[in-house]
C-alpha cells in the first residue's frame, strides 16, 4: 500500500497510462522519429530538448536532465505527493481506486493540499446549487444582463454565495469539515475581538467564480458583488494549493483551443474571458487580475509559443505592457499587443461589437516590442521628456538577455529616438557592467548551474551491460546467473543490476517500470547517462544481443581480474620488503588461484 492505494491499483494505473497523451495535455509535442519532442516545462529553453518515449513510457530532458514516468511528471509539474499523483492519473485513465474511510494514521498522512482541494470542490458544488435556488435569482439575473448563458455557467461552474454569516460553514460542517480547515482553504474567517470565538463565511451575497488549476481542480474562488458595493471583487487568499502568480484563470477549459490556434489571447478579468469564450473565441486565458508573472509566462509557453495580450490604451495599460514585455522576452514567447479602443474592455467590446470585430482587432495586433518602441519610447517631446525616454530605453535594452536581440533593438531604438547607435550601445554596455546580468541571462545561468558538477563518470562497460539489461529484459536472468555483478566497481550500477534481477524474478522476465528502477539512483552522471541512453532507440540488434552481452561480460571480468592482480602484486612487493615469508607465500597462492579461476572462466 502507498498512501492507502493498493499496489495492484498503482500497477493498473501505470499500465493504462499513455505517457504521450498525458504529457501532451501540458506540453505541445511533435513527432521526432520514434519519440516526441517539446519545450521543457521544468526549465526555460529555446530549442526543444524535452523528449517523450512511447516505447518506454518515459520522458527525459537533455537540457536539464529531468526525467521520469507519468506519475513523477505529475508530481513535479503540479507539486503533488505520490498518492495525489496516482489518484489524479487514475481519474484520467479510468481506474477506480476504492475510496474507503481513512484510519487515524492515514488521515495524518493525508496532505493539507488534498484536504483543501476536497473542501473547495464541496464549496463549488454548494455555490452552483445555490445559484439555481430561489436565493440565487439575483445572481441569475445579473448573469443574463451580462449575456452569460447556461452553457458558460455550467462550463465555468459559476455559483452564488447567499447572504448570511454561516451558510457555507453549516453545509461543510455536515460534511465533516472543521471550521479550521475551511479557514485554511480561504473560505472562512475567524471572528475577531475580545472573547470572540468561531468563524464566519468569507463570501456572502456574491456571484462566485471557481478558480481551477490546469487539471480542473478548484483551488480558489473569486466573488463579485452585483451592486455598487466595494470591493467589487473579493478573492481567496493564497493557500497551500493556490498562488495567484502561478495560475491562469480558465486555462483548464481553454488549453486545447490555445494549442489548436497556436497562440493564446491574454486578458485580465474573469468576465473578459467568459465573454470571449461565449462569443466563440476560446483560445483565451486571464491573469487573475494581477500583474503578469514569470511563472504564468512559463505556463502559457507549454501550450503555444505565441501570445496576443490585450491592453488598455491608458497609462496603466502602457505600464502593464512594459512590465509584460520583459517577461515575454525572457521567456522566449513571441508576444503581440492588442490595444482596445478608449473606454472598452474585452467584455463590453465583444458584446457590443461582436466576435468578428474582436478577431479583426487581434489580427491587427503588432509585435509588442515594435509597439513599445513606436508608441511608448517614440515621439519627440521636450528635452527633459526625451532624456527620460532615453533612460527608459536604456533600462529596457539592458533587460534583454539575448545579445543578438539586444543589438537589433538598439538599432530600432536609436532610429526612433534619433540617437547615435554607437552612443546608445556604449551606454547600454556601461549600465550592464555595473548591474546584475539581465533577467533572461540570469535565468539561463540558473538553469545551467543546476546541471554543473564534477562527479566521476561511470565505467562504460558496466553502464553498457545495465543498458542491455534494461533494453532486453528477457536476458536479465542469464546476466544474473553469470555472477558478473560481483565484478562491478560502481556500487550504484551493481545495486541497480540487483534490483533488475529481483524485478525480473517477480515479473517473469518483464520489467514493470524502467524509470522507477533507474529513479532509485542518486542524481548524478550514472542516472543522467542511463536516462539519456534509454531515450534513444535500442542500439542492440536482436540477432547480435547474446554475442554483445557475452563479450561485455568477458571484458568486465577481465578488467576485474586485472585490477585484482594489480592489488595482489602490490601486496606481494610489500610482504617481500617486510621479509614476511608466510604472508608472501599466502599471497602467491592467492595469485595462482586467481589465475586458474580466470583461465577457467575464459
Amino acid at each position: 500500500m502507498k498512501g492507502s492505494i493498493p499496489e495492484d491499483k498503482i500497477e493498473e494505473v501505470r499500465r493504462r497510462t499513455d505517457i504521450v497523451s498525458l504529457i501532451g495535455e501540458y506540453v505541445t509535442l511533435k513527432k521526432a522519429g520514434r519519440n516526441y519532442l517539446g519545450l521543457c516545462p521544468f526549465h526555460r529553453e529555446k530549442t526543444p530538448s524535452f523528449t517523450v518515449s512511447p516505447d518506454k513510457q518515459m520522458f527525459y530532458c537533455f537540457g536539464c536532465s529531468e526525467g521520469g514516468n507519468g506519475v513523477s511528471f505529475l508530481m513535479k509539474l503540479n507539486h503533488l505527493t505520490f498518492p495525489e499523483a496516482v489518484r489524479q492519473l487514475a481519474g484520467k485513465v479510468g481506474v477506480v481506486i476504492p475510496d474507503r474511510p481513512l484510519n487515524r494514521e492515514e488521515r495524518e498522512r493525508s496532505t493539507l493540499g488534498e484536504q483543501i482541494r476536497r473542501v473547495n470542490e464541496l464549496a463549488a458544488d454548494y455555490f452552483a446549487r445555490a445559484l439555481q435556488s430561489p436565493a440565487g435569482a439575483g445572481g441569475r439575473a445579473y448573469l443574463r444582463n451580462r449575456g452569460i448563458g447556461a452553457e458558460a455557467i455550467r462550463t465555468f461552474r459559476l455559483g452564488f454565495a447567499p447572504e448570511g454569516w454561516q451558510n457555507l460553514l453549516d453545509f461543510l460542517d455536515k460534511k465533516g469539515i472543521p471550521p479550521k480547515l475551511s479557514e485554511q482553504a480561504g473560505l472562512a474567517i475567524p471572528r475577531a475581538g475580545e472573547g470572540a470565538r468561531g468563524h464566519y463565511d468569507r463570501f456572502r451575497g456574491r456571484l462566485m467564480i471557481p478558480i481551477e488549476d490546469v487539471d480542473g481542480h478548484v483551488i480558489a474562488f473569486g466573488g463579485r458583488v452585483m451592486g455598487a458595493e466595494e470591493p467589487k471583487y473579493m478573492n481567496s487568499p493564497e493557500s497551500p494549493v493556490y498562488t495567484k502568480g502561478n495560475n491562469l484563470y480558465g486555462l483548464s477549459r481553454t488549453r486545447e483551443a490555445i494549442r489548436q490556434a497556436g497562440f493564446s489571447l491574454m486578458v485580465e478579468g474573469y468576465f473578459d474571458l467568459i465573454a470571449l469564450w461565449g462569443a466563440g473565441i476560446q483560445n483565451v486565458v486571464a491573469t487573475l487580475g494581477t500583474a503578469l508573472t514569470r511563472a504564468q509566462v512559463d505556463l502559457l509557453r507549454r501550450y503555444a509559443p505565441r501570445v496576443a495580450a490585450v491592453f488598455d490604451p491608458d497609462e496603466a495599460g502602457r505600464k502593464a505592457l512594459a512590465r509584460s514585455l520583459e517577461l515575454f522576452l525572457a521567456g522566449n514567447v513571441h508576444a503581440k499587443a492588442v490595444i482596445l479602443p478608449d473606454g472598452h474592455d474585452p467584455d463590453d467590446f465583444v458584446r457590443t461589437r461582436g466576435r468578428e470585430k474582436m478577431e479583426e482587432l487581434v489580427a491587427r495586433a503588432v509585435p509588442m516590442v515594435d509597439y513599445y518602441i513606436d508608441e511608448i519610447l517614440g515621439g519627440r517631446g521636450t528635452l527633459e521628456e526625451d532624456r527620460d525616454k532615453l533612460r527608459e530605453a536604456v533600462a529596457f535594452l539592458c533587460r534583454i538577455g539575448d545579445a543578438v536581440e539586444r543589438n537589433l533593438f538598439i538599432k530600432k531604438v536609436a532610429e526612433k529616438l534619433n540617437v547615435d547607435q554607437e552612443v546608445l550601445k556604449a551606454e547600454v554596455r556601461r549600465v550592464l557592467s555595473h548591474e546584475a546580468a539581465p533577467l533572461a541571462a540570469q535565468m539561463k545561468k540558473g538553469s545551467e548551474g543546476t546541471r554543473s558538477g564534477s562527479c566521476p563518470q561511470p565505467d562504460h562497460l558496466e553502464l553498457s551491460l545495465i543498458h542491455m539489461m534494461l533494453e532486453c529484459p528477457d536476458r536479465i536472468p542469464a546476466v544474473g546467473a553469470s555472477g558478473v555483478l560481483a565484478c562491478f566497481t560502481s556500487e550504484e550500477l551493481r545495486s541497480l543490476g540487483e534490483r533488475l534481477l529481483t524485478a525480473a524474478e517477480k515479473q517473469d522476465g518483464a520489467i514493470p517500470d524502467i524509470y522507477s528502477l533507474v529513479h532509485g539512483l542518486e542524481e548524478g552522471p550514472v542516472r543522467a547517462r542511463l536516462l539519456n541512453l534509454l531515450m534513444g532507440e535500442s542500439p542492440y540488434p536482436e540477432e547480435l544481443i547474446d554475442r554483445l552481452i557475452a563479450d561485455t561480460l568477458r571484458k568486465i571480468r577481465r578488467k576485474w581480474y586485472k585490477e585484482r592482480h594489480r592489488i595482489l602484486k602490490g601486496k606481494i612487493v610489500k610482504a617481500e620488503e617486510a621479509g614476511d615469508r608466510e604472508l608472501c607465500d599466502s599471497l602467491l597462492r592467492e595469485k595462482e588461484r586467481l589465475f586458474q579461476e580466470e583461465k577457467r572462466l575464459a
